[in-house]
């Protein structure tokens, strides 16, 4: 058999399955100078967070009735913000032609259960009412049953504790400590409104991400770490992440 035979049954690639954390944005109209502003918003919370975050844009949730969509408009807008668009959700034929022309992938439809909201009542009929000044402290919102892939739980203007796992896909976000008395498999978000002295505790590292102030560390770089699957303490110090065993 000559050099070329066996060069030619040297396999130069591998395909490998992959679990990886990619977020998806819902968009609820087709309001692209809202979601520009209300984008600049949430980005300026955490903005070293909002780095080439993998993204998939979903649009079968929009109400019909709001005009075309101007697809290459809305990644355009998503990539300022530090947003890659990876591929769309849709169900719609012009917002697929859309995609097919931006030689971007289509995935189909969510399938996942929506979480129903209570309507809002009509404007008219509606009462203004003074809301007071919300404390700039709130009680720790303790979390006791699994939070699953998936979910969001977000612990405004304090700590959340969660005693029991949390599952990949699963996000915790708190302004500020987060504590995970289980295995902790998603991602931790801890200080999201840029409180640099805010820690994260986990009973059991298997995270896809840690967050402290918008700086933060994602599983390829955790599992490199030795504390891997160990009880750690994190804490910020400059821009840098500290794990520490508990």
């Amino acid at each position: 058999m000559s050099q070329t035979d066996l060069l030619d049954q040297d396999p130069v690639f591998q395909l490998k399955g992959s679990m990886l954390a990619i977020t998806v944005l819902e968009l609820a109209h087709n309001d692209l100078a809202r979601l520009d502003a209300q984008l600049a918003a949430k980005v300026a919370q955490a903005p070293n967070f909002f780095s080439n975050i993998p993204l998939v844009l979903a649009l079968d949730k929009l109400p019909e009735g709001e005009g075309a969509l101007d697809l290459g408009e809305l990644m355009a807008i998503c990539r300022r913000h530090g947003l890659r668009t990876l591929a769309i959700r849709a169900h719609r034929e012009d917002d697929i032609a859309a995609a097919n022309a931006l030689d971007l992938p289509v995935l189909p439809p969510s399938g996942a259960r929506e979480r129903l909201v209570e309507p809002v009542e009509n404007l008219a009929a509606r009462k203004k009412v003074e809301k007071p000044a919300e404390p700039p402290i709130k009680p720790t919102k303790v979390i006791t049953t699994p939070v699953r892939g998936g979910m969001q739980i977000y612990a405004q203007g304090g700590d959340l504790v969660v005693v029991a796992p949390v599952s990949a896909g699963a996000e915790l976000l708190a302004d500020g400590n987060i504590h995970v008395y289980g295995p902790m498999r998603g991602r931790a978000l801890a200080g999201v409104k840029g409180d640099t002295k805010a820690r994260i505790f986990c009973q059991q590292m298997g995270a896809e991400m840690l967050s402290i102030a918008g700086q933060y560390k994602v599983a390829e770089d955790l599992r490199r770490d030795p504390l891997w699957g160990d009880a750690v303490h994190v804490s910020l110090s400059g821009d840098v992440l500290n794990i520490t065993r508990l």
